[in-house]
């Protein structure tokens, strides 16, 4: 992670003069493994340095690795989050609703899939064709063999897909992780068909809770590039040419195992609360919190403005 570069606003192209500082940069490299840029991961709470833009209020690494290593990051992380990722598809799968009566069910493509867990749901419910794009080979392993033939090991590309091609594309707790989340936009709205749907999950930097636990909220990760507010997840839509542009929050299900990896404890107290949990039985219950994340969705416009009709 060396080679890194400046950059501007990754959402409006703002200059960093018009940025003020958010975050100082934590890193201890020597504490970093396979798991760093894993899914769902214990949080470490390291991060590079982030600036606010005052334009769009994105929050965003100013000096990020290159691409190229960001890639190759992902390619080499390890998966061990089977049981979350199928409660996160769930739930993304209820805030999918809205979107899947508007649009049409012939082909769904998701940027970031793991297991394709939610390709499998968007099949139950009726699209003819899904396409996951994954970098994580450890995440491919994972998936059951019935939806490896949908998943594309790699990162997203655009020249990879034939234009106008998808009715809906997903994108979740994803775009946080790349280092040009408007480029994928704009080559995502060039891949829907007119009327298709672009749907999010981001994180909330600006939410109670994320405001409330400051540098211990799970959300500061050295994978983060930008974290974004509902404000500038809109920004970043109506800026790529999306139209009928819908933010808010929901509300997340994981087991009370999960939630406890979570939590902002020092060491000695996460392991005997596991501990407790897992001798309990207690872990494996299910529960519900908005923990500061939205979903934004919009839509490809039906008379397209400079992209392929």
């Amino acid at each position: 992670m060396s080679d890194r570069m400046e950059r501007t606003c990754p959402v409006c192209r703002a200059s960093a003069s018009d940025a003020d500082a958010f975050l100082d940069e934590r890193v201890d490299p020597s504490t970093l493994d396979s798991f760093s840029f894993a899914s769902r991961k214990e949080p470490e709470f390291f991060n590079y340095r982030m600036v606010r833009c005052r334009k769009c209020d994105v929050v965003y690494v100013d000096r990020p690795p290159s691409q190229q290593a960001l890639a190759q990051a992902y390619h080499e992380a390890d998966f061990d989050s089977v049981e979350e990722a199928n409660d996160a598809a769930t739930a993304y799968l209820r805030e999918l609703a809205p979107a899947l009566r508007r649009v049409e069910r012939n082909s769904a493509l998701e940027i970031g899939t793991g297991t394709g867990v939610l390709l499998e749901g968007l099949v139950e419910r009726g699209f003819a064709r899904v396409v996951g794009i994954e970098p994580s080979p450890a995440a491919i392993a994972a998936a059951p063999a019935n939806r490896r033939a949908w998943i594309r090991e790699g990162i997203f590309q655009e020249h990879d897909y034939e234009p106008a091609s998808f009715d809906l594309v997903c994108c979740f707790m994803t775009l946080e992780h790349v280092r040009e989340p408007l480029e994928i936009a704009e080559s995502v709205l060039r891949l829907l068909k007119p009327g298709g749907a672009f749907v999010t999950v981001t994180h909330d930097y600006r939410s109670a809770v994320n405001r409330l636990l400051g540098r211990r909220s799970p959300i500061i990760d050295i994978e983060h590039m930008q974290l974004f507010s509902q404000s500038s997840i809109a920004a970043l839509l109506g800026n790529a040419g999306y139209v009928d542009v819908a933010v808010k929050p929901f509300v997340n299900r994981y087991a009370i195992s999960y939630w406890t990896r979570l939590l902002p404890l020092n060491s000695a107290m996460k392991q005997g609360a596991m501990r407790l949990l897992s001798s309990s039985g207690l872990g494996r219950l299910k529960a519900s919190f908005n923990v500061g994340n939205t979903v934004a969705v919009g839509y490809r416009p039906h008379e397209s403005k400079g992209t392929d009709a």
